[in-house]
């Protein structure tokens, strides 16, 4: 019989674990896991993951401990579970198995998410992703995969697409469709209030809809898989209304229309830098691009978005889009415990021991 690694004289007893049989000292409460039964405990615990492949992919090498593999005596090695994610585990340098403390079995848990999670937000700047940039002046994200079809954002997308190009094709229809430009003289005295929803499906130009289509798709798949889609529309039309409200009362005597999503997009802005924090969102300095957390990013088109209205910048509604920002991040900030109990996969990228490459 085994002698445990961590109390050395305690014998090992066979139990079961999450349907899987393993070694377990009834002194301290670690578990042994033979060459290959943490990928079968860690693929019967997740019906996500049939295939999990963590015992290979070993983290950060810690040097020598003064433990002993029960197998085959010789001093183990410790390991971060996984590369990004700092749990420690005791491993055979042999590989004969690894041993899993008691106060770290439950960090365990979730490696097999986090496995594929890491792989995604982990992802490097390459070459593609420079010439994409560079020549479109849009980031690029990375997030982990949304479980669910975003199929709320892609109709908001081909509505918003749909309601541009016959307004190209047909003049008179795209005169009856500007007609939802909002107003601020006319909202602020209490007229045309419909407005305030249907100013956010028309766009200007192909840039200003092209711009707007790019950062709701980029936001929007991740937030509707946590919000679910109905949700995810009325959020995403009730921080538009909040943007086109902030214009009328920064200036509720212009009688300049206006018009886009971007309101609405930059509420999204505010949910998602709440939520998905070890996300990133490429920005480019001159030639240079750099994954850079949603905080961090955000923070500088606030800036922007900030300087544009102090230096007077026409054409461009500041404050719609600060208005829509500071709602998403009221609801963000509200709706937190909420869309964590109901979306968890957020309290797994929440764990402090989770690092992101960036």
């Amino acid at each position: 019989m085994k002698n445990c690694p961590h109390c050395q004289t305690a014998k090992l007893q066979p139990t079961r674990y999450h349907g899987e049989e393993v070694d377990v000292c009834r002194q301290c409460g670690g578990l042994w896991f033979d060459k290959g039964e943490l990928d079968q405990v860690l693929a019967a615990a997740d019906d996500d993951y049939d295939k999990v492949e963590v015992e290979s992919a070993p983290g950060y090498d810690l040097g020598k401990t003064t433990l002993k593999c029960p197998t085959c005596s010789e001093l183990m090695v410790r390991n971060h579970l996984l590369p990004g994610y700092e749990v420690e585990v005791d491993r055979c340098p042999n590989g004969h198995g690894l041993w899993i403390d008691k106060d770290e079995l439950e960090e365990t848990h979730n490696a097999s998410q986090l496995h594929s999670h890491l792989g995604q937000l982990n992802g490097k700047v390459n070459w593609k992703t420079w010439v994409f940039q560079f020549l479109t002046q849009m980031p690029v994200e990375y997030n982990i995969k949304p479980k669910r079809r975003p199929w709320m954002t892609w109709l908001l997308v081909l509505v918003n697409s749909l309601i541009f190009i016959a307004g190209i094709l047909s003049p008179e229809l795209g005169e009856l469709f500007y007609g939802g430009a909002m107003v601020p003289n006319e909202v602020s005295h209490g007229e045309h209030l419909s407005a305030l929803i249907s100013s956010q499906f028309l766009h200007g130009s192909w840039m200003h809809l092209i711009g707007n289509m790019y950062f709701l798709w980029l936001t929007g798949d991740n937030l509707e898989d946590a919000l679910g889609h109905w949700r995810f529309l009325g959020l995403y039309l009730l921080c538009g209304l909040a943007a086109a409200l902030a214009q009328t009362l920064i200036d509720p005597a212009s009688v300049i229309p206006t018009i886009g999503a971007s309101g609405a997009i930059a509420g999204l802005f505010g949910m998602y830098l709440l939520w998905f924090r070890k996300a990133s969102i490429t920005f480019m300095f001159f030639v240079y691009q750099k994954k850079l957390p949603p905080w961090v990013f955000f923070l500088i088109w606030v800036g922007i978005n900030i300087l544009g209205m102090a230096t007077g910048g026409q054409g461009v509604a500041y404050m719609a889009h600060l208005g829509g920002f500071a709602a998403g991040l009221l609801l963000g900030w509200a709706l937190l415990g909420w869309v964590r109990r109901r979306y968890p996969v957020l309290l797994v990228l929440d764990h402090p021991k989770l690092m992101v490459s960036r």
